[in-house]
């Protein structure tokens, strides 16, 4: 491609995906041009391609086989020279763990027991939700209202090596769960995601690639008490990493619950859907147009703008 201005640095940009969904499942489908019309070229490529690694900035956007690859897909975080999120937000986030680390920073979370392999692992009274620590896409994730098929469930997680966390169902989750958007720190936008997870004891049912489990989303406009806690784990992370709020390029918060005591189920930061086909032309060009700001900027801050030292 013959670019405009040959004396400006113009960085190699890969968002990345993986070999079932190399391009994501197509709501990220304007970003390219959203970043371009920044004078900022960038191009998909699964995160496994060795090209990957040639790349000035990754950006993770579809990357969801990580979590059957797991050690390899961390080692490969490392060994990019600048990835968004930030590697060792990206460690720190696979594992559901977090959810203390959030709980303990003050931010209202489902409560979660977490067992790791070889703890014996207890049952709340009550219909729960069974579900390995590190899992993108609701894989492995179900409901149970019988102790022991819940029990029987996380034996098997833990037979295959997987952490497993447990949690009470929270009946609210038939309303759906608020998708809260941020780009570069700052509040963007929001939509509803619909239940996911089927009765106790059955299955969610996956797209045809069996990447992620099928979603129902529509545009949502939550309260000012939902944003809220959005906004604690947005802080709470920007405070136990000591970053500057637009380093977090993007992230999305799934909150169950309206204004009356709003949860976080669950916060994503590495490859999260940011719903952009759920807003209307002018909002998805606003948002899309924020999240290419957001990478003009990250790329200043890490010495690669078109004045930068590569390109003199």
């Amino acid at each position: 491609m013959k670019l405009a201005r040959p004396d400006v640095f113009h960085p190699r940009i890969v968002l990345a995906g993986c070999a079932a969904l190399p391009e994501g499942d197509g709501d990220d489908a304007g970003l390219l041009i959203a970043l371009r019309n920044r004078g900022l070229h960038a191009s998909w490529l699964p995160w496994d391609d060795p090209a990957t690694r040639d790349a000035d900035l990754v950006l993770l956007r579809a990357t969801w086989d990580y979590t059957e690859r797991l050690d390899e897909f961390l080692a490969w975080t490392r060994s990019v020279s600048h990835l968004i999120n930030p590697a060792p937000v990206v460690e720190w986030n696979v594992d559901k763990h977090y959810l203390d680390d959030l709980h303990r920073s003050g931010v209202p979370v489902v409560p979660t027991g977490y067992f790791a392999v070889g703890e014996q692992v207890s049952v709340p009274d009550g219909e729960v939700v069974v579900k390995p620590a590190v899992a993108a896409g609701s894989t492995g994730a179900q409901r149970f209202v019988d102790a022991s098929a819940a029990l029987a469930h996380a034996a098997v997680l833990h037979a295959t090596g997987r952490a497993v966390l447990v949690q009470p169902y929270d009946p609210r989750i038939a309303d759906g769960e608020t998708a809260l958007v941020f780009l570069g720190g700052k509040e963007s936008h929001a939509f509803t995601k619909g239940p996911i997870l089927p009765p106790a004891g059955e299955s969610p049912e996956f797209e045809e690639t069996g990447t992620y489990a099928r979603e129902s989303l529509s545009p949502a406009d939550p309260d000012d008490e939902v944003w809220e806690v959005g906004r604690a784990a947005v802080d709470a992370v920007i405070r136990l990493f000591d970053l500057a709020p637009e380093d977090l390029v993007y992230a999305r918060v799934d909150v169950i619950g309206g204004p009356e005591d709003p949860r976080l189920l669950e916060l994503e930061l590495i490859e999260p859907g940011l719903g952009f086909r759920q807003l209307g032309s002018a909002a998805r060009g606003t948002a899309e147009r924020r999240f290419a700001v957001a990478v003009e900027d990250a790329l200043q801050r890490l010495g690669l703008g078109p004045l930068s030292h590569k390109g003199l």
